[in-house]
């Protein structure tokens, strides 16, 4: 007979294979589930992938005119008219921009500045709309500006070839200052535009909608706004080449019927009735939303001649 001894000796070591065998049975399983695993996710990667290069991209901004885009796509307009249209969201027109020269997106949400530029440097777009945006000049309470002629050796944040630009300049032409007395900072995200001001970094800010109206709501000074000067030069555009393709035309022509819906929606029911939507796309809080002024949003319509010819006529200087 066996000792006690051996008998628990050969216990220890039966129980030793076994944990082992079961150790290495996990290893194995979480082996092949592991493998399995990364099988999936490539292949639920390529799907994605391939189903967003199928869909009609427009890139958009944390600004409300971008509103009836995130409307069309929160409800669903897009999917029920039958095309896949999928907005592409960036904090600035210029990040739009390059994503639209490198195909990353068909279309985007600009201004005619930045567009009839884009245009004479080559590359072949055709308007989709004008959109409902205006820019004002907004002066850092902080900074005591109460007319542009008080800028002098001030600094305002704007993007560079663009409608921000282009004003800036005109505004800065009629106070009769030389263009190097005003310090033209280009500052192209708009959140960080706004950050700047409310952390007292910028004297002045060229800013659109929701953003001026939490500019002002915060005692900021408004100095000029471009509807006194009738211009009307937000938009929306697309690459011609990608509509030449039939199944982008039709999720082209999708895309604006869906637009048109949402605008009569909007206008409506009221930008405040959709607060959500507005919170989300461009974290405005609730204050700034209930002071937003009331905003008509017109039906797809390219822009007007004469905002791109003032467009073309500034550029051409």
């Amino acid at each position: 007979m066996w000792s006690m001894k051996k008998i628990v000796s050969s216990l220890y070591i039966l129980i030793g294979v076994s944990s082992l065998m079961m150790a290495c049975g996990i290893v194995v399983s979480c082996g092949q589930s592991y493998e399995e695993h990364q099988r999936i996710t490539r292949a639920e990667r390529k799907r994605l992938a391939s189903e967003d290069s199928a869909a009609l991209k427009v890139g958009v901004t944390p600004t409300l005119d971008c509103l009836p885009i995130w409307l069309a796509k929160e409800r669903r307009l897009f999917d029920t008219l039958g095309a896949d249209v999928r907005p592409k969201h960036f904090t600035s027109h210029l990040d739009c921009q390059e994503a639209l020269l490198k195909g990353k997106v068909e279309g985007c949400v600009t201004d005619v500045v930045r567009a009839e530029r884009m245009m004479k440097r080559g590359t072949k777009l055709q308007y989709a709309t004008a959109t409902n945006a205006y820019w004002l000049f907004v002066s850092n309470r902080l900074a005591r500006v109460k007319e542009v002629k008080q800028m002098t050796d001030k600094m305002v944040a704007i993007t560079n070839h663009s409608v921000t630009d282009m004003l800036t300049q005109a505004w800065v032409d009629s106070a009769k200052l030389k263009q190097t007395d005003v310090f033209r900072i280009p500052v192209n995200d708009v959140l960080v535009r706004m950050l700047m001001l409310r952390n007292n970094e910028m004297d002045a800010v060229m800013v659109t909608e929701p953003q001026a109206t939490e500019a002002l709501l915060f005692k900021h000074r408004k100095l000029k706004d471009s509807r006194d000067m009738g211009l009307n030069m937000g938009a929306i555009v697309f690459k011609a080449k990608t509509l030449s393709d039939k199944t982008r035309k039709k999720q082209y022509d999708v895309f604006l019927k869906a637009y048109n819906m949402a605008c009569d929606s909007i206008n409506q029911k009221g930008v405040k009735h959709y607060a959500d939507l507005i919170k989300k796309y461009t974290k405005a809080d609730e204050k700034v939303i209930e002071a937003l002024p009331k905003l008509r949003f017109e039906h797809a319509t390219p822009p007007r001649q004469k905002d791109i010819d003032a467009a073309r006529k500034w550029l051409g200087k």
